[in-house]
């Protein structure tokens, strides 16, 4: 559930709306927000804009137009990229200082900060790109691990990390999609906005026709997607980078404008719903993420503020988790940001209660493709646990729903 977004920018105080009123101060009257004090931040990360994954675009796929050449080899951050997450990170050490994580023009002192990434390259360098705008000229280190390792942390599935049954997880998804089968014609408005997009002019339409089928994986450790929402889902993404990667001025993929592909990003977001956001997937997906911000926000020492820099799969699995919606200008109901960072605070109140506050920090398509200087800050309210001061969630509550809802 969305409940604010506010606008941040560099000649504003950064957040100042986590010290003004409450949403609804009658109710919340026990702790007042200037009360609360921020003691740790959590934020989950997506990479930042890359280069398209191989295969990423249907072998099959036809367009009217060649497709833009990329400065990179596939799946690598972008040094565009590199530069606007710089700049994320230069945002949010003004907000972090002005909270007083932080100390104003002074490097973090040694295991204030951590950043924790999984082994690709592109979270890799967008951890460190983050971390030179947070702190720059500072030895931050970037922690992961050694390459080609699986990291159960962002990639539980691939790790073993909890126990699965394919056949379990094919009938959660089938249960929360209404069926794999039925999902293109639910996406019809989007597949033909997306065929015009690619102008091959084929009444049949412009990307591979395949049935819809799920299926477990070869090693059982995993479900495969095969069909029209696999499809369509990776070429939406391919034109909101191209995009916001700034490669499609004066070409005819400008005709793919920023409003357009808010639409078409409902069909990146659908692919989610099978493999993050059903109650089966969710809880294995985001098992090991969710057990590393509990012991995060209720252990006595440790980092003042943390940084995941995963995947997209990471982020929505763990809103799934929360129960809340990702929505922030720009993008589809549901799809991820890059470089979008899932925020969880953990507060400090009167006597000595603590409550965790959700947030989501973004920047659209737009911003990142002119390298801008601001964003927004969209705050989620967790459904069922939002009795605490601005509608955030008593720490203990918080830490059961968690457990409650993941596994491993």
């Amino acid at each position: 559930m969305t409940t604010q977004i506010t606008r941040w920018a560099r000649s504003l105080a950064p957040l100042a709306f986590l010290l003004a009123a409450p949403l609804d101060a009658a109710s919340h009257g026990a702790v007042r927000p200037h009360e609360l004090r921020v003691e740790r931040v959590v934020a989950l990360v997506r990479h930042g804009v890359r280069a398209p994954i191989s295969g990423e675009v249907p072998e099959g796929t036809r367009t009217d137009a060649p497709w833009p050449r990329w400065p990179v080899a596939p799946e690598r951050l972008t040094p565009r990229g590199a530069r606007a997450l710089r700049i994320e990170g230069a945002l949010a050490r003004r907000w972090l200082d002005s909270i007083g994580l932080t100390g104003r023009g002074r490097c973090p002192a040694a295991g204030q900060v951590s950043v924790w990434t999984n082994t690709a390259e592109r979270t890799i360098a967008s951890g460190a790109a983050l971390a030179e705008g947070l702190a720059p000229g500072c030895a931050v280190p970037i922690g992961h691990r050694d390459a080609g390792a699986v990291d159960p942390l962002f990639e539980p599935l691939r790790a073993g990390a909890a126990p699965f049954d394919a056949r379990a997880a094919i009938e959660s998804v089938q249960a929360y999609t209404g069926g794999v089968e039925r999902m293109a014609d639910r996406y019809g408005p989007q597949r033909a906005e997306l065929d015009r997009a690619l102008g091959c002019g084929d009444a049949a339409g412009c990307s591979p026709s395949a049935p819809a089928t799920l299926r477990p994986s070869a090693d059982g450790r995993a479900i495969e997607l095969s069909g029209p929402i696999r499809d369509v889902s990776g070429t939406a993404q391919v034109l909101l980078l191209q995009y916001a990667e700034g490669l499609t001025a004066r070409t005819p993929w400008s005709r793919v404008d920023a409003a357009a592909l808010r639409r078409l990003g409902a069909l990146h977001a659908a692919l989610f719903d099978v493999f993050s956001r059903s109650p089966y997937m969710a809880a294995r997906q985001a098992g090991p993420l969710a057990r590393r911000v509990e012991e995060r926000l209720t252990a006595r020492d440790g980092p003042a503020v943390e940084l995941l820099v995963g995947h997209d799969t990471n982020v929505t699995a763990l809103a799934a988790v929360l129960g809340v919606t990702l929505t922030a200008p720009g993008y589809a109901a549901g799809d991820v940001a890059p470089g979008g960072a899932l925020v969880l605070e953990l507060l400090r109140g009167r006597g000595g209660a603590r409550f965790v506050r959700a947030t989501y920090r973004t920047q659209s398509p737009t911003q990142l493709r002119r390298l801008a200087r601001d964003g927004t800050v969209t705050r989620l309210a967790v459904p069922g646990c939002a009795s605490g001061p601005e509608r955030s969630c008593p720490l203990g509550e918080f830490v059961r729903l968690l457990r409650g809802r993941t596994a491993g």
